[in-house]
């Protein structure tokens, strides 16, 4: 009978960890991602593109040390297409030259102490992206605010489902 009650409990954990997959859902459709870059570390992300396409990748450290990472992107022959060290942000436009897999990669090797946190865009083509209308509005700022709602909806939803295994 106790557990009963802890239903609702249950229910709102089911609907914040729902909330929480579709969030990850619309990231994952826009091209954009944010994830964190331990220190000395390097992550790299891999796309498709046909020969033609023009393609945009825009990245930002949100985050960590002194708000910077090393970055560079190459073509499927292996030719390096954009290469910058230490940089907070930047843009960088190309038009595939070749048909394959563009591999870019955030390096954060010359840290021993400090990871960072990188937001990117990746556009291909020219199709505007999902969130077109909200692109203008968002900043850093935004960002870091939904990264903290999201966080704490996690911290909700954990402790929703502590307190129903205490009270079983």
């Amino acid at each position: 009978m106790e557990c009963l009650a802890s239903t609702s409990s249950t229910s709102m954990f089911v609907f914040v960890t729902g909330l929480l997959c579709l969030l990850n859902v619309h990231t994952v459709l826009s091209g954009e991602l944010t994830f964190e870059l331990p220190d000395n570390e390097r992550m790299c992300f891999f796309e498709s593109i046909k020969e033609g396409l023009k393609s945009t990748l825009e990245f930002q450290v949100i985050t960590g040390g002194s708000y910077d990472v090393d970055m560079e992107l190459s073509a499927p022959s292996g030719q390096i297409l954009y290469k910058d060290t230490k940089k907070q942000y930047d843009t960088f436009t190309w038009t595939a030259d070749q048909t394959g897999v563009y591999k870019f990669c955030f390096s954060n090797e010359f840290s021993t102490f400090s990871h960072k946190v990188v937001y990117f865009d990746f556009q291909v083509g020219d199709k505007p992206p999902l969130t077109a209308d909200i692109d203008s509005h968002a900043t850093a700022l935004t960002l870091n605010s939904s990264e903290h709602q999201t966080k704490y909806l996690a911290a909700v939803s954990y402790g929703l489902l502590h307190s129903d295994l205490k009270s079983c």
